[in-house]
C-alpha cells in the first residue's frame, strides 16, 4: 500500500472526514490524530494519515474514479493472496487491508468504499539519485526475492497468468500498433522486431511478478544501512516476465547501478539469465514510449503525439551503432523511461481499459 513520509496536500474529503470513516471501517479503531497525505497519485484517491492512540499508523482511501476503485480492488485481492507464510520469504514489509466502509452515492452512481490499511514506513526511491552503494545491492536483492516466491497462491487467487508467449505476442501487438501510425522510426522497428524473432529470448520461465514495479514503489530506509524496507503499488500482482520488474531500472543515472542491481538479482536468484532478462527489459523499456505515442494517437492530443515522436527520435540517436547487433547488453540507459511510465500511469482509464481488454496481457 502507499507509504513514505506524509505530506500536506489538499483534498475533496477533508482528512477529518476520512477519520470519521476510518472509524466506521474497523471497529475500535482510536484515532488521535489525521493529517492529508499526498502520495503522488494525481488525484486518483483522497488519502489520509492516521495516528491511533497507541502509536501505530493507518493510511484510508477513498477513489475518485472507477478505474481508481477498480486498482484498488486489484490490489486489495493481491494483498490477501499475500499471505503470512508468503511474506515471510520476503526482506521488506508489505501493506495489509484492516477495513471498509461504503459511502453513499447522492448522484445515483455506484458507491465508492473508504478503505483502511496499515501504514508502510520508509522514503520513497529516487531514481535520478539513484547511484552505487548498499541501496541498488538491496533492490536488487528485493526483486529476486519476489520472483522466487513460489506461483502456486497467485494462481490460487485467480490472478493473471502470463506466459512467455503471452507476452511475446502482447510487444508484437504493441509494436504492429506502433508501426501503422508510420511515425516510428524505420530503424527502431527494425531493432524491436529482431528482438521479437529471436526465439531463445522468448524461451524463459515466467515468475511471480510485481508487475508495476518503478521507482515509487520502492520505500527505503533513512539510517546508513539504506535498504529496502517496504514495497507498495500490488494491484498488478501476476505471474509474468521477471523482466518486466527490472525494464526502469535501465534509466539510473549510472551505468554502474544497472549493473550493480542486476549482479544483485543474480546472486539472490541462482540460475537467472540476467543476460537475456536485460535484454527484453530494455525491449520493455523502449517500448514505453511507442505505448505513450499510442496513447496521444486514441485520445488525439497532438502534444503528445508530437512529445513521444520527440523521444523516439532521440531514443535513435541513444542506440545509434547498436541498431545492427540489436538489443545487446552493451546498449545503456536510454531515456527515463520511468517518467515515461508515470506519465502513462496518469491516465489511469487508459490503463485500466488497456488490462480489460486481455487479461493475459502485460
Amino acid at each position: 500500500m502507499e507509504g513514505s513520509r506524509p505530506t500536506l496536500s489538499g483534498m475533496a474529503r477533508s482528512h477529518l472526514t476520512l477519520a470519521a470513516l476510518a472509524t466506521s471501517a474497523v471497529a475500535g479503531l482510536d484515532v488521535a490524530a489525521a493529517q492529508p497525505f499526498s502520495s503522488n497519485r494525481h488525484g486518483d484517491f483522497d488519502t489520509a494519515l492516521l495516528t491511533a492512540r497507541d502509536g501505530s499508523h493507518y493510511l484510508v482511501r477513498v477513489p475518485n474514479s472507477d478505474a481508481a476503485e477498480a486498482a484498488q480492488n486489484a490490489e486489495l485481492t493481491a494483498l490477501a493472496s499475500l499471505s503470512s507464510g508468503v511474506r515471510t520469504r520476503l526482506p521488506f514489509a508489505l501493506s495489509s487491508f484492516v477495513g471498509q466502509s461504503v459511502l453513499r452515492s447522492r448522484d445515483g452512481r455506484p458507491a465508492r468504499r473508504a478503505t483502511v490499511y496499515e501504514f508502510v514506513y520508509g522514503r520513497r526511491v529516487r531514481l535520478e539519485r539513484l547511484y552505487p552503494g548498499p541501496l541498488p545491492e538491496s533492490i536488487g536483492r528485493a526483486i529476486a526475492a519476489i520472483h522466487s516466491l513460489p506461483a502456486g497462491f497467485v494462481v490460487d487467487a485467480g490472478l493473471p497468468v502470463v506466459t512467455a508467449i503471452d507476452s511475446l505476442r502482447s510487444v508484437v501487438g504493441v509494436m504492429d500498433r506502433a508501426a501503422a501510425t508510420s511515425l516510428v522510426p524505420a530503424a527502431l522497428l527494425s531493432r524491436w522486431e529482431s528482438a521479437t524473432d529471436d526465439t531463445a529470448l522468448w524461451q524463459y520461465q515466467p515468475t511471480v511478478i510485481h508487475g508495476a514495479m518503478n521507482a515509487d514503489a520502492l520505500l527505503h530506509s533513512a539510517d546508513a544501512e539504506d535498504r529496502i524496507v517496504g514495497i507498495i503499488g500490488w494491484s498488478d500482482l501476476r505471474i509474468g516476465d521477471p523482466a518486466r520488474d527490472l525494464s526502469w531500472i535501465l534509466s539510473a543515472p549510472s551505468p554502474d547501478t544497472v549493473d550493480q542491481v542486476l549482479e544483485a538479482y543474480a546472486e539472490h536468484r541462482p540460475g537467472s539469465d540476467v543476460h537475456e532478462l536485460r535484454r527484453r527489459a530494455m525491449l520493455y523499456a523502449e517500448l514505453e514510449l511507442a505505448k505513450w505515442l499510442l496513447f496521444g494517437m486514441d485520445t488525439r492530443d497532438s502534444g503528445i503525439v508530437d512529445d513521444a515522436v520527440q523521444m523516439l527520435d532521440v531514443l535513435v540517436q541513444s542506440v545509434h551503432g547498436h541498431i545492427a547487433g540489436g538489443l545487446a547488453h552493451e546498449t545503456g540507459p536510454i531515456l527515463d523511461v520511468d517518467e515515461v511510465q508515470r506519465m502513462l500511469d496518469e491516465r489511469p482509464q487508459v490503463a485500466f481499459d488497456h488490462r480489460s481488454r486481455s487479461s493475459l496481457s502485460e
